[in-house]
């Protein structure tokens, strides 16, 4: 499995217009529910919401990795924003979020598919190249091209 597989053109948006943490989840939510990816999407939000009260998603670098494992989940998929200003995320580093990536996992592959996806981001977000190289495209096309390309 790779990132370019789980997340396509529709589940990216380059600026997102929200302003607040939860703005930013509702317009996350909308990627993957208009990407045909959520049963219900009011559910999947719950799950979401759960997981944050645990912890702050927000693992520091300018990241914020939104999580819900759900039977409202059809299939496992992955979206991706960017907020140039960035947005206060209550991250482990006190630093504003300019790079959210929201996972979506159906409830039956909760444990190994969740692992997985939060590994493959892990070894490419860990790297400064690659977080810089992020922050500076212009296209959808160039966030799928660069997650495929990166060596990390």
């Amino acid at each position: 499995m790779t990132v370019t597989q789980l997340m396509t053109k529709q589940l990216v948006k380059l600026q997102l217009d929200g302003t607040t943490k939860d703005e930013i989840m509702e317009e996350m939510i909308g990627l993957i529910d208009g990407a045909g990816g959520l049963v219900d999407r009011e559910q999947y939000k719950q799950a979401l919401y759960d997981r944050e009260r645990e912890g702050s998603t927000g693992i520091g670098f300018g990241i914020a990795i939104p999580h819900g494992k759900s039977d409202a989940v059809k299939h496992p998929c992955l979206a991706f924003g960017m907020k140039h200003e960035g947005v206060d995320w209550d991250s482990l580093d006190g630093e504003k979020v300019k790079l959210i990536f929201m996972i979506a996992v159906p409830e039956q592959y909760a444990g190994n598919e969740h692992l997985k996806i939060l590994q493959l981001l892990a070894r490419k977000l860990m790297d400064e190249t690659f977080r810089e190289q992020i922050l500076t495209v212009r296209k959808v096309e160039d966030v799928l091209q660069l997650f495929e390309t990166f060596q990390s």
